[in-house]
Formats: C-alpha cells, sequence, structure tokens
C-alpha cells in the first residue's frame, strides 16, 4: 500500500522554505557585521586662510583635521567635510560605517585619524581620502554616559584614547579599557605591547609631550603616579606628591588635544579643591606654584589666569609676572593652543592674546546672526587657530533633554582667531 502525495502540500512546503530561506539572508544582510566606507572622490582641499572672526554654526562638533578638513562622530560613523572653514556642514567628503558596534571615540595626529568602537576595534583613517589604514584590537571601552546630540564628548575628549610622540619621533596610541591597556604604533597599526591591571585600583589620566603614559595606581598600595613609556609599556618612575596622604585626584594640564600631550599635573588629596601643579616632562615633576590656582590655565611656558580680578601672565617655570591686562573686563580663559589664550567675557566677546607678551591677537563678539548672546558656554575646542563653543540655556540644566539644554538646533559657533 503506498501513500498518496498532496501536490498542493508539497508547494506548499516548498513556498514557506524558499521565503523562510529569504527572510533570513534579508536579515543576515541586515544584522551581520559589516562595514561600509565611502573614500574622497574630490581633491584634498587645501588650508584655508579665513579672516578674523564667526565663520559659521554648525549641529554636531567637528575635530579640525590637518587645518583641511572637519571630522564629526555619529552613532555608527565617522566622516569629514570640507572646507575647514565651511559656513555650515555640508556632504561628506568621506565617511566611514560599521555594524552593529557604536563609535566611542575619534583622535587624530596629522593626516591620520583613527576612529575606536565599541568592541574594542580601531580603525585609522586616512584623511586626504577616507581610506582604511590600518585595523587593530584594542580593550574594549569602559562605559561612559550618554552622548548628547553634538557628540563633543567623543571627539573632544575621548575616553581612554591618547596620542604621545616618544622622544626618537615615533607617534604612539595608547588605548585603555576595562583591566587592559594597549600601545600601538600610529603609522602602521602595529601592537607594541599590552598590559593589564586591577581596577578599580588603577585608573589613567593621559599623556605627556615626551612620550609617557600618566597614571595612577594603588594596586600596590599607597597611590601614586606611575610613567610608563608609550612605546615599550614598561614603567618609568613611581612618584607621589610631598605632603598628600590617602586619596590621590590627578589632573593633567597644559595638553595639546583633550588628553593627550600635556606638559603639567594637578595633584590633590582629600579636602584640596586646588592641590598643587607639576611640570612633567623627561626627568622628575617639578613644582610649578603659579599653576596651582584651578582658573588658571598653561599655555606653552606661560601660565594665564586671573589675579585679583586682572588676567595676568607669568613664568610657569619662575612665577614672574610677564604681562597683565586690566582692561579686557570680567571674563575667563575657556582655551589655550600654541600661541594663542582665548578669553570669553561676559558680554560675549571673544579676545585672543599671545600668551607670551599678552598682544591681543583678534576680538569680536562670538555670536553668529540674530542668535543670542544669552548663552553659557558649554564643551570648547580649539585647534589650528581655530576655535569652536557650545552654547547652552540659561540657566544650565544638566539634566534637561537636548531641545532644552542647547541655545539652538545649531548650537556650536565656528570661529577664525
Amino acid at each position: 500500500m503506498g501513500f498518496r502525495i498532496d501536490r498542493r502540500r508539497v508547494v506548499q512546503v516548498v513556498a514557506t522554505l524558499l521565503v523562510t530561506a529569504a527572510v533570513a539572508a534579508t536579515v543576515y544582510r541586515v544584522l551581520a557585521p559589516a562595514e561600509v566606507s565611502t573614500v574622497a572622490h574630490a581633491a584634498y582641499p587645501a588650508a584655508a586662510q579665513p579672516p578674523v572672526g564667526v565663520i559659521g554654526r554648525l549641529p554636531v562638533a567637528p575635530l579640525i583635521v590637518d587645518g583641511r578638513l572637519r571630522v564629526y562622530a555619529g552613532h555608527r560613523q565617522v566622516y569629514a567635510d570640507a572646507p575647514v572653514d565651511g559656513r555650515y556642514r555640508t556632504t561628506p567628503f568621506w565617511s566611514y560605517r560599521r555594524w552593529p558596534a557604536e563609535l566611542v571615540g575619534v583622535v587624530a595626529s596629522g593626516t591620520t585619524v583613527v576612529s575606536r568602537w565599541s568592541d574594542g576595534r580601531l580603525v585609522a583613517l586616512d584623511a586626504r581620502d577616507g581610506r582604511v589604514a590600518w585595523r587593530a584590537d584594542g580593550p574594549v571601552p569602559q562605559h561612559r554616559s550618554s552622548v548628547r546630540r553634538t557628540g563633543s564628548a567623543t571627539v573632544w575628549d575621548p575616553v581612554g584614547l591618547y596620542l604621545t610622540r616618544t622622544p626618537d619621533g615615533r607617534d604612539v596610541l595608547v588605548a585603555t579599557g576595562d583591566g587592559e591597556e594597549r600601545g600601538v604604533d600610529l603609522t602602521a597599526g602595529r601592537e607594541l605591547w599590552r598590559s593589564e591591571f586591577g581596577t578599580p585600583c588603577r585608573s589613567d589620566v593621559g599623556t605627556t609631550p615626551t612620550g609617557q603614559l600618566v597614571s595612577v595606581d594603588g594596586c600596590a598600595g599607597e597611590a601614586a603616579v606611575e610613567f610608563r613609556d608609550a612605546a615599550t609599556g614598561e614603567v618609568t618612575s613611581r612618584w607621589r606628591p610631598p605632603g598628600v596622604t590617602g586619596e590621590l585626584v590627578v589632573t593633567p594640564v597644559g595638553c595639546r588635544t583633550a588628553t593627550s600631550g600635556c606638559s603639567a599635573l594637578r595633584t590633590a588629596g582629600p579636602g584640596d579643591a586646588a592641590g598643587r601643579a607639576w611640570l612633567v616632562g623627561a626627568g622628575a615633576p617639578v613644582a610649578a606654584p603659579a599653576l596651582d590656582g584651578l582658573d588658571t590655565q598653561l599655555a606653552g611656558e606661560q601660565v594665564v589666569g586671573t589675579v585679583d580680578g586682572v588676567l595676568v601672565g607669568r613664568s610657569a617655570r619662575t612665577g614672574t609676572e610677564l604681562w597683565r591686562r586690566p582692561d579686557l573686563g570680567p571674563g575667563r580663559v575657556i582655551a589655550v593652543q600654541p600661541g594663542r589664550v582665548h578669553v570669553l567675557t561676559d558680554a560675549r566677546e571673544l579676545i585672543t592674546l599671545d600668551p607670551a607678551t599678552g598682544a591681543e591677537r583678534s576680538r569680536f563678539t562670538l555670536t553668529v546672526g540674530q542668535d543670542s548672546i544669552g548663552y553659557v558656554p558649554g564643551g570648547v575646542y580649539a585647534a589650528d587657530g581655530y576655535v569652536v563653543v557650545e552654547r547652552l540655556r540659561q540657566p544650565v540644566d544638566p539634566d534637561a533633554d537636548d531641545q532644552a539644554h542647547f541655545l539652538t538646533s545649531e548650537p556650536l559657533v565656528l570661529a577664525a582667531t
């Protein structure tokens, strides 16, 4: 006795299997790990020479790269536009996207842009055309608080991502994560070293201009500042500031970008809000009393800060007064970069001074069009003669949503100084 075959049932089964296979293929294509690189089709732009003053406003925070491009961070994308002095954000010059990882940090040196992703992957792009220069595995980043829509924390202050240059001229990227850190050759992407450490007894602070990674290490007893060779990963010295007992807090000062290439440290113990400042370099840290106050900044070899309501420039090493500017009125230093100190007055004038002499380089009102000057400066970034300022609503509510937190839908004002 045989079995009767129901042709209609067979057709239905086959059709169901085909549909299931098609859906599975579609889901795989959509959800499978992937990267999309869209390289530049135009020539690499020349360095701009914009007139002094406000250039325009932007909805997201830029990283100025090589004085020619603006690089931005998206949720799962890093991209650039040009020209660097464009009034508005434009169509991407190049872009790079990964899925399903999220972008957590971006740093740049010369024409190399390094992106860091939530799965620990490090991807370097050539800023001149957006092509992938190298890929490397790094430690999984530590969790950080949510990033607001401007993305300023991702490009201006990336957690656990540092750059430095060794005395022999080698550029090194250091990536730190949950219990691990790695050194990577910036040019080739080759891993130079890796180290595991206990948490939370150790925390990284930043890098020095002389090729050292600075950390606070308390895993073996009383916390001390630890200096590690960024090219080899070897600890070269441990140092504890005199007079500090118990907990040790260390803050980098005078950094080239974010917490990279920092020429000084502020150290503080319990109940010591201001702490003491120290110049760091090839030898042991050197006390810099002129830099002790929290309202002072380090610009090269000069300390700039307010003394009795007057902006004063002093020698970082000797404390000798070099200049003073009682004519500026109420305000504060919001950023420094080589050869420039940027002061924002209460009237929202941006005044740029020479840190060595106090001479005025430029002055203008930091606003755009009909936008109000009644804002509070948030994040600030300065590079290659440009300044970018996040504008926040008054009064500042850190718990407010983005619409109530920022002054406008394009809250960043870009200026050339």
